[in-house]
């Protein structure tokens, strides 16, 4: 039962051997944006006032950016694992293939560093040195 076999790419062992891997990754991020965006939908709901000051205050909160920072690694981490599906079924070319996974790489770590960054700004910006 080698990987080219029918079983061996049901159970995700295909030339690459991370199919059902990939796909467990997809469904588990996708749990934690829906619980967590659901958390940020309601917590912000919840907020007295949409104004800068309080945002700001608000995610100054360690039980506040702390959440925030794992969201905008789930979602960020998703969006990545989608779009690379994508370019794998429709980018033919391999210089292509591996061009734009390297673009999406660069685009999802970068946005994420600096979501991240910018969270953790804000949310040190109170502690004195």
């Amino acid at each position: 039962m080698g990987s080219g076999t029918g079983i061996g790419r049901v159970r995700g062992l295909g030339s690459a051997k991370h199919g059902a891997m990939h796909w467990w990754r997809q469904r588990v991020t996708a749990v934690s944006n829906l619980l967590l965006a659901t958390w940020f939908v309601v917590a912000m709901f919840r907020l007295p006032s949409l104004s800068h000051e309080a945002v700001v205050q608000w995610v100054g909160s360690p039980m506040v950016a702390v959440p925030l920072v794992l969201l905008t690694i789930s979602i960020f981490y998703h969006m990545r694992l989608g779009l690379q599906v994508v370019v794998e079924d429709y980018v033919h070319e391999e210089a292509g293939k591996v061009f734009f996974l390297l673009l999406l790489n660069f685009y999802a770590i970068g946005g994420a560093a600096l979501a991240i960054f910018s969270i953790l700004k804000i949310a040190f910006a109170g502690v004195s040195a």
